[in-house]
């Protein structure tokens, strides 16, 4: 491979104008198949059945650029873009929060916040926001390290809260389910969730449940997040591509998110239906 490193510029221009375009950019694995990086055991997101709304995103975006569908697995932790998508071993990472600038980031495709999730019926399904009183005396589940963590500092509820780790092997621990399990048995009387996660066990939770989006909060950082694609920064045409799609199927995107129970927001943080 040294010889790549004498090229002339001319010449490796010539490549970049001959294989840009419809195909993306020069520097995808392969042009005739949409390489996604994804988690093996993370839903509702992926896993290697292909059940989770990334994967069913990831297999509408294929059908219309006409490309096979392909995966390259490595658990959503430490080392996974490094080992994926900058390792050239895929080509795309198909939910990435907009400003995570690790990676080059697609226009977004939905815009989510945070929850509280109650059982029906606990009084507790009116709770709109973590400034509330009625949260002092509750026991709170709370993934370290997000951050809602931060607001339960700030209005002085960390006495009160049980924490589930935040960096796991997804194929062997699972802590939201975990967290889910608890509020069903009354081990935790609230449970704070990344929206997608709430939404998804809320639908398959045994007990009802209440999920409430956290957009209210006048402290602490944001809560409501965009989130598009990740590409490699130096795939300018790709992601051009990549956002074209996004715009043409939008429509189609919407009705696959919200089939799993993704909580979606407009610009005025009012949930679409």
């Amino acid at each position: 491979m040294a010889f790549a490193l004498i090229l002339p510029v001319f010449f490796i221009a010539a490549i970049a104008a001959a294989q840009t375009g419809e195909e993306g950019s020069i520097e995808l694995v392969d042009p005739k198949v949409l390489r996604v990086c994804a988690d093996p055991r993370d839903l509702p997101f992926s896993n290697e059945a292909g059940d989770g709304f990334e994967n069913k995103i990831a297999g509408l975006l294929a059908e219309k650029l006409g490309k096979t569908l392909a995966y390259e697995y490595y658990p959503g932790a430490t080392g996974f873009v490094r080992n994926t998508l900058n390792a050239h071993r895929c080509d795309v990472i198909m939910g990435m929060p907009q400003g995570d600038d690790i990676v080059q980031g697609t226009n977004p495709y939905y815009r989510t916040t945070y929850t509280l999730v109650s059982k029906q019926g606990s009084g507790l399904e009116t709770i709109d926001s973590l400034e509330d009183p009625r949260l002092k005396e509750k026991r709170i589940g709370i993934v370290a390290g997000t951050p809602p963590a931060t607001n339960l500092a700030v209005n002085g509820l960390l006495a009160n809260i049980k924490s589930y780790p935040l960096v796991v092997d997804t194929r062997f621990d699972a802590p939201t389910s975990a967290m889910m399990e608890d509020l069903e048995a009354d081990r935790i009387d609230v449970a704070i969730l990344w929206g997608p996660i709430a939404g998804y066990l809320g639908k398959h939770a045994k007990t009802p449940v209440k999920v409430t989006p956290l957009v209210k909060e006048t402290s602490g950082p944001r809560m409501i997040y965009r989130i598009g694609m990740g590409v490699r920064h130096s795939d300018q045409e790709w992601k051009r591509l990549l956002n074209k799609l996004i715009a043409e199927n939008q429509t189609g995107i919407t009705h696959i998110l919200a089939a799993y129970g993704v909580p979606l927001l407009d610009e005025n943080n009012a949930l679409l239906t």
